[in-house]
């Protein structure tokens, strides 16, 4: 079963995010996707950042019904901060029957040898790589273990989606629906500061 894993906070999860993955199990080898939603980065701001089941729940919803997706929290029990080749060797051991594929964009493999036993996860893991603006993959894009898929580029990010909801603005057709309803009974991300009058 090849399952390709799509790492990311998901803060929210956004509709740019289930058409790329919906493009990668329907149009690439892949039979499965996992979003593997990524604790709390210890170095970044936590300000904006939901707490980790909240965005589980979130995924969860937005994927409802549709079998080949699945979201993974399997990082929210590992030491902090979390490495991608710390979660994928674990994920191998407890799930030998699968053959997990990284997922990432051009612009991240242009910073893949900045990771963690960058060379490790290169030799040992199948990568499909999407186009984002402004990169095309670096030199890493030629090994034989990556593989380029020419997705949609969608420019929604889930920065716009927090601000435009901290604005007052309704982005509803940004997500999924069940994503956005939960989303909006909980409140989030409406705190914003008072305006200078």
């Amino acid at each position: 079963m090849k399952t390709g894993l799509y790492f990311g906070s998901f803060n929210p999860i956004h509709n740019g995010h289930l058409m790329l993955a919906n493009y990668l199990v329907e149009y690439s080898e892949l039979d499965y996707l996992w979003f593997v939603i990524s604790p709390q980065n210890p170095f970044k701001q936590k300000e904006s950042l939901l707490p980790d089941y909240q965005r589980l729940e979130l995924v969860n919803r937005a994927i409802e019904g549709y079998k080949k997706f699945q979201a993974c929290d399997i990082e929210f029990s590992m030491p902090k901060p979390s490495y991608t080749i710390d979660t994928l060797t674990y994920l191998k051991e407890k799930y030998p029957t699968r053959e997990f594929y990284l997922i990432m964009g051009t612009d991240n493999l242009e910073r893949l040898d900045r990771w963690k036993n960058s060379e490790q996860i290169v030799e040992n893991y199948h990568i499909i790589v999407f186009p984002r603006n402004g990169s095309d993959g670096g030199p890493m894009k030629n090994h034989p273990n990556i593989t380029l898929v020419n997705t949609p580029i969608i420019e929604v990010s889930s920065t716009f989606i927090r601000e435009s909801i901290q604005n007052g603005n309704d982005v509803r057709f940004f997500m999924p629906e069940k994503a956005w309803e939960y989303l909006d009974e909980m409140n989030f991300y409406k705190k914003k500061k008072k305006k200078e009058e």
